[in-house]
């Protein structure tokens, strides 16, 4: 449920997210951003969803629905659940580094994006020196962020989660 549902809104909401991107006013350059061009922000959802997962269920239990879902992922990208495993931990470590030192999973998804997207090169001169986003544009870009985060609190009150099936 969780895997097409992400991959669902990732795949239909990216052209909203696009749009947004392109007509942010924090931007002196209007990003040239397409609205197919989903696959990054499709690997930020996920890292940003498999963070906030771990927080709703127990030791391990998180680990062994991850294991599933990147299973389920693999084939999506066209790789094996190893090389796809692989790709989803340079994304975390890369969405870690250039959030460092906060750990607010929202604030790295955001943060991935705007890197991942290179949106550096159209901020003005001030915040391309620094080579840090906008404040502003941030604090919106996380707004967009959490439309895609799995409501992991609700599904649990919903649905019973049974590790023998997985």
């Amino acid at each position: 449920m969780f895997v097409n549902t992400l991959l669902d809104s990732v795949e239909g909401g990216f052209p909203e997210v696009a749009g947004f991107i392109r007509d942010t006013p924090e931007f002196v350059r209007t990003p040239k951003i397409s609205d197919e061009e989903y696959g990054k922000f499709l690997m930020i959802a996920i890292v940003g969803n498999f963070n906030y997962l771990n927080e709703h269920f127990r030791d391990g239990e998180g680990d062994l629905i991850i294991q599933h879902c990147v299973d389920q992922f693999a084939p999506v990208f066209d790789l094996s659940p190893v090389a796809f495993q692989t790709k989803l931990n340079d994304y975390k470590k890369f969405m870690a580094h250039v959030n460092f030192p906060s750990k607010n999973v929202l604030y790295s998804m955001s943060k991935g994006f705007f890197f991942k997207y290179e949106l550096n090169q159209y901020q003005d001169e001030y915040f391309r020196n620094m080579n840090t986003p906008n404040p502003i544009f941030l604090k919106s870009l996380d707004e967009v962020m959490r439309n895609f985060i799995w409501d992991w609190s609700a599904f649990c009150d919903k649905y019973k989660v049974q590790l023998a099936s997985i």
